[in-house]
């Protein structure tokens, strides 16, 4: 266990252009939302996780499976997700706080350790496996030191930036040429990022489906990302282009 106070905040909205109330949709008895929480609660170097939600009709269905599963959840701004996600790390007092995203129901506990290690162990303000995408989309790991965090709150003002927490410290780090912001990236030592394994259409949701199907719910994100490599023609959902959604948000940057 690390001794630093580290928390896992994860996002989780009813919207979604692509696919409206995504993470409340079912495989078997359990939601998406519910096989995401059940993964993170296996860290063992997170203290405590967050749902951050917003107010939208139907959210209070979000929070019903995050106390279900004694997760604790705090609503927010829907468009300003930078402000929504500092606001629910804000009252925790953390040292560092871990961004992933509820659309991703089968994050890797053990990855989101490794990365958290990284970060502490590197005295980093910011540690992910993003910065190189490696790792399949699905996997998105970020490990953000509160000042840091802080920092980016207070003088974020692009479209971009606010709507997606953390381009602001990214394009700011040391590995992007930034002075800002000291950072490292997680490396998979393979690069598995033409793999998916989010759902932000039917399409992945069928994917997880039978992942869950085929390996069961607790299975190393390798042991899934290697079935789909092995198994191509059986995944529609493979060429679906990966963060879509932080494309339209810098279109906006030039408005």
């Amino acid at each position: 266990m690390v001794k630093e106070k580290v928390i896992i905040l994860t996002q989780a909205r009813i919207g979604s252009t692509r696919f409206p109330s995504k993470v409340l949709k079912k495989i078997g008895e359990e939601s998406l939302l519910s096989i995401h929480l059940k993964r993170l609660k296996r860290s063992e170097n997170a203290a405590k996780i967050i749902v951050a939600t917003t107010f939208e009709d139907d959210s209070d269905k979000i929070v019903d499976i995050a106390m279900h599963e004694n997760v604790e959840s705090i609503k927010g701004s829907t468009d300003d997700v930078l402000d929504r996600f500092y606001q629910a790390a804000k009252k925790e007092n953390p040292d560092f706080v871990v961004r992933v995203t509820s659309d991703c129901p089968l994050i890797d506990h053990q990855l989101i350790d490794q990365v958290i290690e990284m970060t502490i162990q590197n005295d980093l303000d910011y540690g992910s496996n993003i910065l190189v995408e490696e790792f399949p989309d699905g996997q998105d790991i970020e490990v953000i030191k509160w000042s840091a965090l802080e920092k980016a709150w207070q003088e974020a003002k692009l479209p971009s930036e606010r709507e997606h927490v953390t381009p602001y410290i990214r394009k700011n780090t040391d590995f992007n040429g930034g002075t800002l912001f000291k950072a490292k990236n997680f490396s998979a030592n393979a690069n598995y990022n033409q793999v998916r394994m989010t759902v932000d259409e039917p399409s992945d949701l069928e994917t997880i489906a039978m992942l869950i199907s085929k390996l069961g719910m607790d299975q190393s994100w390798k042991t899934y990302a290697d079935y789909i490599v092995e198994n191509p023609e059986v995944f529609e959902n493979q060429k679906i282009v990966r963060n879509e959604g932080y494309s339209k948000s810098l279109q906006k940057d030039d408005k």
